[in-house]
């Protein structure tokens, strides 16, 4: 069952003594204590995490909960995958780090990478429903990731959230924070331009990433999440510069393309496959955060005409590219300015 790291409870232990609301009050008939949760591989279920969060919501009154969770997100909440992220060179190398290994994190949700020319986005895949906590989930992470790539940069990080989720009524009292996020999206992700990877992170370490990634490597194999070869072509099959071939892909992984072909075939699954899966996320990230007509994107995208998309997109989603692309860019009615307290 999906789960998250003790750490997490404790950041918000820590967020609650604002309101002066002490850990036995928020952990009260829950079965955790502090010193339980401050064990190296404490784990929560999902279900706590979540009745945790109603509950903190009750005792603060506060239903923005999940927008001060993420400001208040640390690089240091996440074990070794922080240790590996602030080790890092550039920013991209710390958000390929995240899609590897934020399953030793929480299996809750899915991180995935997609780019289009000066395009890219960082996708959230929810892998199980958080209820009603959903609102406090996405901007817990969302805001979180904003935050912790400041920190890691020394800057701001421009682009848009794309958040699947209503606009709750709580937002009209953070307009500057929310400023470019849309809600009723299709998908959640952040959506910035891809030359924003090079970013160089402020204190590199090549030998601490070493480390730090071969610990994450452990971890995946002794949580058994460290995945077959679908997972590892996925990750590889699209880079800034395009989508990689099945011999290109095949090299990187150390082996021919016909052993890569059975290998995927043992899977159920095939390379044209994963191909098509990355052609639609490409499509979902130009309809919903560029400029580019239709046919554009149709050309982009490899298609000898208009129609031929239209017919594989409605396969993939069930909406037309023009459908998908009004209901990406709906845009929340503008809301007054307002400090956030």
């Amino acid at each position: 069952m999906p789960g998250f790291p003790g750490s997490q409870v404790l950041q918000l232990i820590e967020l609650l003594r604002h309101w002066r609301i002490d850990a036995d009050e928020l952990l009260k008939d829950s079965g955790l204590t502090v010193s339980s949760l401050e064990e190296p591989n404490a784990r929560v279920t999902l279900p706590l995490y979540n009745a945790l969060i109603a509950r903190a919501r009750k005792l603060t009154g506060e239903p923005a909960l999940g927008i001060f969770m993420g400001l208040q997100r640390r690089v240091s909440m996440y074990g070794f995958l922080g240790f590996a992220a602030m080790s890092a060179s550039t920013l991209g190398e710390v958000l390929e780090l995240a899609v590897r290994f934020s399953p030793t994190v929480s299996t809750a949700i899915k991180l995935s990478l997609h780019h289009e020319g000066e395009l890219t986005a960082l996708r959230v895949e929810e892998c199980c429903d958080p209820g009603d906590c959903r609102d406090v989930a996405v901007f817990a992470l969302v805001i979180g990731m904003t935050q912790m790539g400041r920190a890691l940069t020394g800057r701001d990080i421009t682009g848009e959230a794309h958040l699947a989720i209503p606009r709750p009524d709580y937002a009209d009292r953070f307009s500057e924070l929310l400023a470019h996020a849309r809600f009723d999206q299709p998908v959640t992700q952040l959506v910035f331009e891809t030359k924003t990877l090079q970013t160089p992170l402020v204190a590199p370490d090549r030998a601490g990433l070493r480390l730090a990634r071969e610990q994450c490597e452990r971890a995946l194999r002794d949580q058994g999440l460290d995945g077959g070869i679908v997972e590892r072509v996925r990750g590889l099959i699209a880079t800034p510069q395009g989508m990689l071939s099945l011999e290109e892909v095949a090299a990187r992984l150390r082996m021919s393309a016909r052993t890569l072909k059975r290998r995927l075939a043992a899977q159920s699954s095939s390379f044209s496959e994963l191909l098509e899966e990355e052609r639609c996320q490409r499509a979902r990230l130009l309809l919903g955060s560029s400029q580019l007509s239709l046919l554009e994107i149709t050309e982009r995208l490899g298609y000898s005409t208009l129609p031929n998309f239209a017919r594989a997109f409605r396969r993939w989603t069930g909406q037309t590219p023009a459908a998908y692309r009004r209901a990406a860019r709906k845009l929340p009615d503008r809301q007054p300015s307002a400090a956030p307290p």
